[in-house]
């Protein structure tokens, strides 16, 4: 049976819209971000190359924890969980799934994955092209409802990224340093740390099924915290995708020899 805006009943416009403004820009800005972090994520993760500056213990995230015998000569800083990998699979193998299960089941995602790369719908007073519509309840679609469980994940690779951000405080030769890669990589550790905390599971966690804040005062400091940051966590989600690809790009080309950091103390 046919939905939405030919569901019987419903009035026939013949009008695909009757917008008259640029209603289609923002899925367009929207589905060009998604499809260049997609792409250029995917390639990197398959590169297994340049993550590492050894001389100032910077590793980018995309490829935290390296946890295989093919991670290059102190990059692993949680040891060597597994025997070389074949060339063909990713040594973030771990990583991706857990981070991009995260943010590919993300409420916003879902929305902005929904109206930039599905148009269902594109806009507001805009009909989708799909003829019927069966929700999240059949796979793959069903998997989208594991968020919850992907957001414990993302708490565990946040604090593996804290800890590289304090091993960025690293001098040439030893030592303390600060380099404009460790302003960097604490940048991108701020914005995934709001972006996480911003979560709408997070808030449901820390604050959901209480049926009295009075008898739990800090469960209810934290969900104000975490409602406050709340309404941003669209700005937050994309903030922090420019923040990863502006980390592991700088990383990537000081691993690359293409320039050398610039040194602040040390």
């Amino acid at each position: 049976m046919a939905t939405g805006v030919s569901a019987p009943g419903r009035a026939q416009v013949g009008l695909k819209t009757a917008r008259s403004d640029r209603w289609w820009l923002a899925p367009l800005r929207i589905g060009v971000i998604l499809l260049f972090f997609v792409v250029y994520a995917t390639i990197r993760i398959f590169m297994n190359k340049w993550y590492w500056v050894g001389d100032f213990h910077y590793l980018t995230p995309l490829y935290s924890p390296c946890v295989t015998s093919s991670c290059v000569e102190g990059s692993s800083h949680l040891g060597t969980w597994f025997g070389n990998f074949p060339r063909f699979l990713p040594f973030s193998l771990i990583t991706f799934v857990i981070l991009a299960g995260f943010r590919g089941t993300c409420y916003y995602y879902r929305k902005a994955g929904y109206r930039s790369l599905f148009f269902a719908p594109a806009a507001c007073a805009v009909p989708e092209p799909h003829k019927s519509y069966t929700g999240e309840r059949k796979f793959p679609l069903i998997a989208l409802n594991l968020h919850r469980y992907f957001f414990y994940g993302a708490l565990v690779f946040g604090l593996l990224n804290v800890y590289d951000g304090i091993q960025a405080f690293h001098g040439k030769g030893g030592g303390f340093g600060i380099g404009l890669g460790t302003v960097i990589i604490w940048v991108n550790l701020i914005a995934l740390w709001l972006y996480t905390l911003s979560c709408h599971a997070c808030r449901h966690i820390v604050g959901g099924r209480l049926k009295n804040f009075s008898k739990h005062p800090m469960r209810y400091r934290y969900w104000t915290f975490v409602s406050k940051l709340n309404p941003k966590h669209g700005t937050f989600a994309m903030t922090s995708l420019f923040t990863v690809i502006l980390t592991d790009f700088y990383i990537m080309a000081l691993s690359a020899g293409w320039f050398s950091d610039l040194r602040i103390i040390n």
